[in-house]
């Protein structure tokens, strides 16, 4: 017996030893989150938005690939020949050797010309050698066609409304993510609440099983009031139990969208709002169509169109251009004599002259004309077509949002309702007027109570995220500015 004492107190020292030894795992500390919170984490960590920023990032390389148009060309060339001749007279064979260098650099010019300087030098052997350097200044510049800096920088100004409307659908994913985390940010209140009004109604349900228990012990009521009770006691378990896994579902959707390490809870701590926010309609109107991203976009692509447009006439006229050049050449049978007569000019060269080219019929450039009149008439109609749809989408949200705020004081009366009604029937089944079913029948309409009107309070704050939404005031609301900054830092970063 002394031996098994020894044994059992060894078994209970090394127990609590190795108790001491193994880590406590702890729980996460909760995150608490205002909605202010959450919205932020948002703008700065949704790999959604970051995906999205990299567009205009691109579009910002578009424009200064553009202007690469501008970049001044060097040219250089060297060669040499030989070419075999006669004498005029006596029909002598005559052998001549050429050998020339050229260094020069040409530009665009704004006015769709080009200006540029070309440096030669060079060598001759027949009959007699010599040097022969040159500087010449050669310029063109077109009359008709082509003539003007629309027509010129046509592809950096699309690169740059390229830019802008790349911005525009930032902002309009910018401002679908900040909703969608409004929502998502709610739902968890909403699920929280109604988890603890089933907490509260489980508790209840326990409480009635208990009384009843006692009322069919003392022989008050018969003995199937157990059962009743007990099983609605444990329907209400299984509610709690679905609650409690759709709070935890809805806190990892929120936590994926803010991007949060570690498996913690979420709480959220701020409420919904509940105080009536007045919008007139036709301020709402004038502010959607002035702030709407999504008109913002197709505005700019009605620029592109408008610009092509100008463009695509300008090229349906002739191609006229003047071509004038104007240097000195130098020639010595010394190459240092050569330079020197160069920079003496003199052996002064110039000329002027013009060109015309026009085919006949034009059908290419008139029927680009033609394309880009259609273009510019069906962007018209699908910005009539988007102005159209906002409106509807305004006076919907205004709607929605009378309508949600009317039914947040309809399921507060209907809570206060079911309240007095399971106080009465409580009341009766204490006497024996009204069954346990009946109590919990009453209980039940109680909680869908409660849940209706959590709900209602949601639905109104979700529309109102829906009417700043789509009257484009959502990212001012939440102190959100958009701006090309944060896609130029990708771009500089990527050089």
């Amino acid at each position: 017996m002394m031996t098994m004492t020894r044994i059992a107190a060894g078994v209970l020292a090394g127990s609590l030893f190795m108790g001491l030894a193994l880590p406590v795992c702890a729980e996460p500390a909760p995150v608490r989150l205002t909605l202010n919170d959450a919205v932020r984490l948002s703008f700065q960590r949704n790999l959604d938005l970051k995906v999205e920023l990299y567009n205009p990032a691109q579009a910002q390389a578009d424009i200064y690939r553009a202007l690469g148009i501008y970049d001044p060309a060097l040219n250089l060339s060297v060669n040499y020949s030989r070419s075999s001749t006669t004498e005029t007279f006596f029909f002598t064979p005559i052998n001549i050797d050429t050998f020339t260098a050229s260094a020069g650099v040409s530009e665009l010019l704004p006015t769709g010309g080009t200006l540029g300087v070309n440096a030669s030098s060079g060598w001759i052997s027949n009959s007699n050698s010599y040097y022969n350097n040159g500087l010449t200044l050669n310029a063109s510049q077109p009359l008709l066609r082509n003539f003007g800096r629309e027509n010129t920088e046509l592809t950096i100004q699309v690169a740059r409304f390229g830019k802008e409307g790349s911005l525009a659908r930032y902002q309009t994913k910018l401002t679908d993510t900040v909703a969608q985390v409004r929502n998502d940010y709610f739902r968890l209140y909403n699920l929280r609440e109604v988890l603890q009004v089933k907490r509260t109604s489980l508790a209840l349900a326990n409480k009635i099983l208990e009384e009843t228990r006692g009322r069919v012990k003392a022989g008050v009521l018969p003995a199937m009031e157990i059962l009743n009770a007990e099983f609605s006691a444990a329907a209400r378990e299984k509610d709690v139990i679905d609650a409690e896994r759709a709070v935890r579902d809805q806190v990892d959707v929120l936590r994926q969208s803010l991007q949060l390490e570690g498996g913690g809870d979420i709480e959220t701590s701020e409420p919904p709002i509940r105080e009536f926010i007045t919008i007139a309609e036709g301020e709402a109107l004038t502010r959607a169509l002035a702030s709407r991203p999504e008109l913002a976009a197709q505005r700019v692509t009605l620029q592109v169109d408008e610009l092509q447009r100008r463009v695509a006439r300008n090229r349906t006229l002739p191609d006229l251009s003047v071509n004038a050049n104007f240097g000195f050449q130098g020639y010595d049978p010394r190459f240092l004599g050569a330079y020197e007569r160069t920079a003496k000019a003199d052996f002064p060269t110039w000329g002027i002259g013009l060109q015309f080219s026009y085919p006949i019929g034009n059908r290419a450039a008139e029927n680009d004309y033609i394309k880009s009149k259609l273009a510019l008439e069906q962007a018209q109609t699908q910005l009539r077509n988007l102005e159209s749809g906002v409106v509807n989408e305004v006076r919907a949200a205004l709607r929605l949002v009378d309508t949600s705020f009317r039914q947040i004081e309809v399921t507060s009366r209907g809570t206060a309702y079911a309240e007095e009604r399971l106080r009465a029937f409580r009341t009766k089944n204490a006497v024996g007027l009204a069954t346990t079913k009946d109590v919990f029948d009453v209980e039940n309409d109680l909680v869908n109570a409660k849940a209706s009107q959590i709900q209602a309070l949601v639905d109104y704050n979700n529309a109102l995220t829906t009417l700043w939404r789509v009257t484009g005031e959502l990212l001012e609301r939440q102190g959100i500015k958009v701006s090309a900054a944060q896609a130029e830092e990708l771009y500089d970063s990527a050089r």
